[in-house]
């Protein structure tokens, strides 16, 4: 029989509403991963951000980070691989934003030391600041006073946010002018009430490229992963894994392709899942 292994999205799916792992799915998934189960996650997040909610469980195998753009060795804090965004369409980009209505992103890269760095402008609009509040202390931030794609670096997504009437301009004019040399996020946010997410990445950049990638590092067949999503930007671990299974508060275009749907983020529905299929021994939590 092949080796079978497990990969889950982060927020919205193992992540309750408040951005928490229970004691349950800790408790699951470490038992699991001590047992032999091969499990880990794929997140928009990068390492630092995703670290501070699930640090509690030890991630012995690469994760995929950043929407598929990074496989990251989280127990060693080493770069595996990954796609980087063409410095020349980086900073087109940044200036296609500027130009129209003065918006400018977050940049996602990496520096020439491997270190994971966001850099940005002053922040003045709501959603950029309620972004930059709700990570304190991520050490990745770094206000500069005008924003480019510095030498060295190696772009790994770049994040406009805003009201969906202040980001279309800018998904349009960015899609019209380099088409299919990047790959496209546009999606609503899960915390930041009525705003949205463009994110601007390597065509390559994404979850179904990044699963493939991450099963070639791991020596495993996408057919023999199965998959847990929520949102529009799992529909790539949904196109590339054998088995899909989506949370109950999953958005219907997910659950219209899953094979299963199973419990709810804030209902253990992953670790719930796992636990049933593997069939391992563990101790109960008291209350279970």
């Amino acid at each position: 029989m092949a080796r079978q292994a497990y990969i889950t999205d982060l927020d919205g799916t193992l992540l309750t509403s408040e951005q928490k792992l229970t004691d349950y799915t800790i408790q699951v998934i470490t038992a699991a991963m001590e047992q032999g189960a091969i499990i880990s996650f794929s997140t928009a997040r990068g390492f630092i951000s995703a670290a501070s909610v699930v640090s509690e469980i030890a991630w012995k195998y690469p994760l995929i980070l950043y929407n598929g753009a990074l496989i990251y060795d989280g127990m060693s804090g080493t770069v595996i691989d990954g796609y980087w965004l063409d410095c020349f369409i980086s900073k087109e980009i940044i200036s296609i934003g500027r130009q129209l209505g003065g918006i400018t992103p977050f940049y996602f890269s990496l520096d020439d030391n491997d270190r994971e760095r966001v850099l940005h402008e002053p922040l003045k609009r709501e959603g950029d600041v309620v972004f930059f509040n709700s990570r304190p202390g991520d050490k990745r931030f770094r206000e500069v006073d005008k924003l480019e794609c510095p030498a060295g670096h190696r772009t790994l997504i770049i994040t406009f946010i805003g009201l969906l009437e202040e980001l279309q301009p800018v998904h349009q004019a960015v899609k019209h002018r380099f088409g299919n040399k990047l790959q496209i996020h546009f999606i609503k946010d899960l915390y930041i009430k009525d705003h949205y997410f463009l994110e601007f990445s390597h065509p390559q950049g994404n979850k179904s490229e990044g699963l493939k990638l991450w099963a070639q590092h791991i020596g495993l067949e996408p057919q023999d992963i199965t998959v847990f999503g929520d949102h529009l930007n799992d529909l790539g671990l949904f196109a590339a894994a054998g088995t899909r299974i989506a949370v109950q508060n999953a958005q219907q275009e997910i659950k219209a392709l899953a094979h299963q749907v199973i419990a709810s983020n804030n209902e253990d529905g992953v670790a719930r899942f796992l636990e049933k299929t593997l069939m391992y021994k563990k101790e109960r939590i008291p209350g279970e």
